[in-house]
């Protein structure tokens, strides 16, 4: 694959193999991620997307191929890339605005500059009557804003979601998601998330890459074209949109042929 001229990143032939080799786990992936992108991975559960996304944090190495991050080699964490998990990692002995402010201060950003933008964040991710409160005093949802705002404090360039609301109920999530919509549209980062909900993807995406079960390989790559390039902050206004029932259809679709063809 030649990497594309705008790609963020770019993964070329990658394997990641377990168990001295015997359980491979994403199997010759090759993928180039856009600038400003918001990208899915959707698939089976066990199909490698997690994995993926991991190797592409520096979490895991590939045991083939390579991951580059514009241009530059994947070899570890690094704060170019920001990761969201669906576990809460917010400090307990901390506030909401302290949790988000952590990271500045360990690399040296001056106490008024990291005060001025944490604040920022927490309005952004509408937490901001909640400053003062500790994780043990906010919700599920309320927690995970936390998480998201502490990442962006760092000003990632590629932000990394594995299944962020997954823990939350159905109302607190597509509260979330809307939120990320305004996010995504204020902070213009590359987004990849790994989701198995398939209204989540097509409603956060712009392009979706669906995973085959084990070993992970590419089944479908496709980009939401019926969305006409906009994002929708409230998520009724997607649903009703032509096109919008043909690619859940088929997303349904390709999920059972995978989940049936074990």
């Amino acid at each position: 694959m030649t990497p594309q001229s705008n790609a963020a990143i770019t993964a070329q032939n990658v394997t990641r193999k377990y168990l001295g080799g015997s359980f491979t786990a994403v199997d010759d992936v090759s993928l180039d991620f856009p600038e400003a992108q918001v990208t899915a991975f959707v698939g089976p559960s066990g199909c490698g997307k997690t994995t993926m996304l991991r190797m592409i944090a520096g979490l895991e190495d590939p045991t083939q191929g390579s991951i580059s991050v514009y241009g530059e080699p994947v070899l570890g964490p690094g704060p170019d890339r920001g990761m969201i998990f669906q576990a809460y990692t917010s400090f307990p002995w901390l506030t909401a605005l302290q949790n988000v402010e952590y990271g500045m201060k360990i690399i040296g950003i001056g106490k008024a500059e990291r005060r001025e933008k944490a604040e920022r964040l927490l309005q952004e991710v509408h937490l901001g009557h909640a400053a003062d409160s500790y994780p043990s005093q906010l919700s599920g949802g309320m927690k995970q804003r936390v998480a998201i705002a502490r990442t962006l404090a760092q000003n990632p360039t590629v932000l990394l979601m594995d299944e962020p609301f997954g823990a939350l109920d159905a109302q607190v999530r597509w509260e979330m998601q809307e939120m990320m919509i305004e996010i995504i549209e204020v902070e213009k980062k590359t987004v990849i998330m790994v989701t198995h909900d398939i209204q989540e993807a097509i409603y956060l995406a712009d392009r979706i890459v669906f995973f085959t079960r084990n070993p992970g390989r590419i089944k479908q790559d496709i980009i939401l074209d019926f969305k006409g390039g906009k994002r929708f902050p409230q998520k009724e206004a997607l649903l009703a949109e032509p096109g919008y029932i043909d690619v859940e259809r088929q997303l349904f679709a390709w999920m059972r042929e995978e989940i049936q063809s074990g």
